[in-house]
């Protein structure tokens, strides 16, 4: 034994520093499996690696005996293809179909090319070259015969490539046009269901979903179905390169003699085209049965069993045909025999089935008949139910309600809805939205209560352009008016977006242009949407700390349908209701002394005096006014007769009609200017001068002294 200060025997060290490289190695190599494993756990790192492989085959030379197992594996993943497709019930749920036949063509391409590097290398040395895969296929199939190989080659190639792959892609086209051209016919009906209460919102759009998949699968089926096709010529173009050019360097280069190199060749070619054919026949079937069963609801063999064997008379037919041909001189008489014993029980079976199922429904119904009462006569009363709001749509204009770019048209009513009951308290109905054949194509109309309220004509690809300053638009196009308001316009192709706002114009496309007109015929017909039912439903809704106000008015001092016709006066002009507990202090206040529903109103409008300041100002703060002149006010005060409710305006027709002149050049002139101004009236007569300008210019806002706020910043424009 050494020593403390001796040093130790070299046969020690080596065996200790040998120890400790191999605790080493066994250490890097548990830490390389165990990241390999971790990575191969990760679908999307495996799936990478998988399709790196497939790439590295088309570069790397491959053994034989891994091209044999990648050859099975081949096989395997088609028949598994094609499993799947029988056993789904829905195309849809095998969405990924496209993306497997992508790569399960390019895999079997890589393994071709593969089998292509050995068959040209090494093809001198035998037929198993190549593998045993591809030996025994081509001698199982060619029996010792290469011609025979070659003609069945031919015939699966000819049955995919001419039958299967071109019947298959036809379908997939057919499919995924008529899934395109149904889908806003489906999206409206998914809309019509929503608005008419039939669904909720979660189950819009998981229908709004299904679409989707069904047309993006349809779509991508329509091109993947190219692959298919290529794969079959690809392959019998390969086929034909390995026989020549197999030949050329089998005699060239191997020595070989003409006979041998061609049967060797050709039976190496005939097993790896064979190979890589059968595959791809097979997962032909699989695109041909997902693209056949669109329409199916169910596994594909429950809809073949079900529908071919649910007719007794066409499988007694059968038996009867294969019955009369085992009797024919010269004919097999077992084979058909036994198929018409087969069908004909097939018939009998069926035929008694269904008839116990046939009175087994009977009976059910019968008694049900004597159980349930006669059907109810639909009540008559359902015929008068009416849309509050309805829009009508021709059938061109279909596509705006899937529209993709920006908003659809029913996401902008529902912003619309939201934004109506933030600005003006008020809670617009729902918009029952349907299509009328009637309508020209891209015409539409807005009904109110059943009643017209607005229409217009669209182009539901172009856009709108008006230009601001009302000059003439240059942009080429097709004139028109604006449905809304009537402004000169013009529709534009797409393309001329960006010059159009370049210089200046306003763009609109046609979903805000029915969205705007929406707005404006909402806005106009307030009053009569608010029902009494509206307005309870306001006052429920308050916040508990002003139910005890809700309380001590109604029905103390008003009714319901007294605040109702409040409310309807105050939308009227486009008077925000939002702050409803403000109103209700305000008609609490005017119930004691007068119950005149006008002058209620009055008082309240003065109550939001500061609410009606701030919405009518400009952008720098300032309230323009425009006042009434002394003398048209003490016109219009002598013309007032009569007392309390009965007060009424009694002008002669000659100066109503002078003062309607006066104040329609007075506001064009201000309108020229750019102004927007108030008019600005006394308390005794507003309503009075309301009435009239109402019916020539509903937009202008008329004022009372009393409602303009003491802190409000106003600015006098003049005077009429």
């Amino acid at each position: 034994m050494a020593g403390k200060g001796e040093t130790r025997l070299p046969a020690e060290t080596a065996a200790q520093s040998a120890e400790g490289v191999s605790r080493f190695a066994g250490d890097f190599g548990a830490k390389v499996l165990g990241r390999l494993g971790s990575m191969l756990k990760r679908g999307d790192l495996g799936f990478a690696l998988g399709v790196v492989m497939i790439l590295v085959v088309l570069i790397m030379p491959l053994p034989p005996w891994l091209l044999d197992i990648a050859l099975a594996m081949s096989i395997t993943f088609s028949v598994l293809v094609l499993m799947i497709a029988i056993f789904i019930e829905k195309p849809v749920e095998f969405s990924s179909f496209p993306l497997v036949l992508l790569i399960g063509t390019l895999m079997r391409l890589s393994l071709n090319l593969a089998s292509t590097r050995l068959i040209l290398a090494d093809g001198h040395m035998g037929t198993g070259a190549a593998g045993k895969v591809i030996q025994a296929f081509g001698g199982f199939i060619m029996g010792g015969n290469f011609v025979i190989g070659v003609i069945v080659f031919i015939i699966l190639v000819i049955v995919n490539f001419v039958v299967i792959t071109k019947g298959s892609g036809r379908i997939a086209e057919v499919s995924a046009r008529f899934t395109l051209d149904a889908l806003p016919g489906k999206q409206m009906a998914i809309d019509a269901d929503l608005s008419a209460g039939l669904i909720d919102e979660m189950e819009a759009r998981k229908r709004r979903e299904t679409l989707a998949e069904e047309s993006a699968f349809f779509g991508a089926m329509d091109g993947a179905s190219k692959f298919v096709r290529g794969d079959a010529i690809a392959g019998l173009l390969i086929t034909g390169i390995n026989v020549v050019g197999g030949m050329i360097i089998g005699m060239a280069q191997g020595g070989l003699p003409f006979s041998k190199a061609a049967d060797t060749y050709t039976r190496l070619t005939v097993g790896d085209g064979l190979v890589s054919q059968i595959p791809a026949l097979i997962v032909s079937v699989a695109a041909g049965v997902m693209v056949s069963k669109g329409g199916l609801t169910e596994s594909t063999d429950k809809a073949l069993f079900a529908q071919m064997g649910s007719t007794p008379k066409a499988l007694g037919l059968s038996s009867a045909l294969a019955g009369a041909l085992a009797l024919l001189p010269g004919t097999p008489l077992l084979p058909f025999l036994l198929l018409s014993v087969a069908a004909g029980a097939g018939a009998y079976f069926v035929g008694r089935t269904q008839s116990r199922l046939e009175a087994a429904e009977a009976a059910e119904v019968q008694a049900k008949t004597r159980q349930a009462p006669p059907p109810a006569e639909e009540p008559i009363s359902t015929a008068l139910k009416i849309d509050n709001v309805r829009l009508e749509l021709g059938y061109g204009l279909l596509s705006l309600i899937n529209e993709s770019g920006n908003y659809r048209l029913t996401d902008q009513i529902r912003a619309l809805r939201r934004a109506l009951a933030t600005e003006m308290g008020f809670v617009m109905p729902s918009v029952r939205i349907q299509d009328n054949m009637q309508l020209a194509a891209n015409q539409y109309v807005i009904y109110v209560k059943d009643v017209e309220a607005g229409h217009g004509d669209l182009r539901p690809n172009m856009l709108l352009v008006m230009d601001p300053r009302g000059d003439e638009i240059t942009l080429p196009g097709e004139k028109t008016n604006e449905p809304t308001f009537g402004l000169p316009a013009m529709w534009v192709d797409m393309g001329h977006r960006e010059e159009a706002m370049f210089r200046g114009y306003t763009v609109v496309d046609p979903p805000t242009v029915i969205t705007t007109h929406l707005t404006e015929v909402v806005r106009e017909s307030m009053a009569d949407l608010l029902s009494y039912t509206e307005t309870q439903k306001l006052l429920d809704e308050l916040d508990k700390e002003h139910q005890k106000l809700v309380a001590e008015v109604i029905p103390a001092q008003v009714t319901v349908s007294g605040v109702q016709r409040v409310l309807q006066n105050l939308l009227q002009e486009r008077v925000s209701i939002r702050d409803l507990p403000t109103i209700l202090e305000g008609i609490s206040e005017a119930c004691a002394h007068t119950r005149n529903i006008t002058l209620i109103t009055e008082h309240v409008r003065t109550r939001l005096a500061r609410q009606l300041c701030d919405a009518n100002a400009d952008g720098s703060g300032v309230v323009p006014l425009v006042t009434l002149s002394p003398a048209w006010e003490q016109a219009f005060a002598d013309t007032i007769v009569g007392q309390g409710d009965e007060r009424q305006l009694a002008m002669p027709p000659s100066q109503l009609q002078e003062f309607i002149a006066r104040v329609r050049q007075a506001f064009e002139n201000f309108a020229k200017q750019g102004e927007t101004p108030v008019l600005l009236t006394s308390p005794t007569i507003r309503p009075f001068v309301r009435s009239i300008i109402e019916r020539f210019r509903p937009v202008t806002v008329i004022m009372s002294q009393n409602e303009i706020h003491p802190k409000a910043k106003i600015r006098t424009l003049g005077q009429i």
